[in-house]
């Protein structure tokens, strides 16, 4: 690559330099999980496994598009640690919409090809 030359990465709609809307929408959606999490007054024995969990999904968020299957195993793991916690369910369940959306439309890489697809 040449000195000073740009690298832009493609959106999902082949545009360049255009975020992913999906990895924003995840992001509040773990933002708003973690600022509840950390009002609720009432002690967790998986609080810090959630906390932990949460950050690395606030990490993919800001690195880029995220693994699904990555996805996944953090929400798996939050849900254990927080799931049973009614005041957090509807925080935690925009999380699971997020992270379902992302497997709704996945990365053209990741999508079969074969007879019969188009891609």
């Amino acid at each position: 690559m040449a000195e000073g030359a740009v690298v832009v990465e493609e959106g999902p709609t082949g545009r360049a330099g255009e975020r992913d809307p999906r990895v924003d929408e995840l992001g509040a959606a773990v933002s708003r999980l973690r600022r509840a999490l950390a009002a609720h007054p009432a002690r967790l024995p998986d609080r810090d496994a959630a906390e932990d969990e949460l950050a690395a999904l606030d990490a993919m968020t800001r690195t880029g598009t995220p693994e699904v299957s990555r996805l996944r195993s953090s929400l798996l793991l939050v849900a254990g640690a927080v799931g049973s916690v009614s005041a957090l369910a509807p925080a935690l369940n925009e999380v699971r919409e997020a992270v379902d959306r992302f497997a709704e439309r996945g990365p053209t890489a990741s999508r079969p090809e074969g007879p019969g697809t188009t891609g």
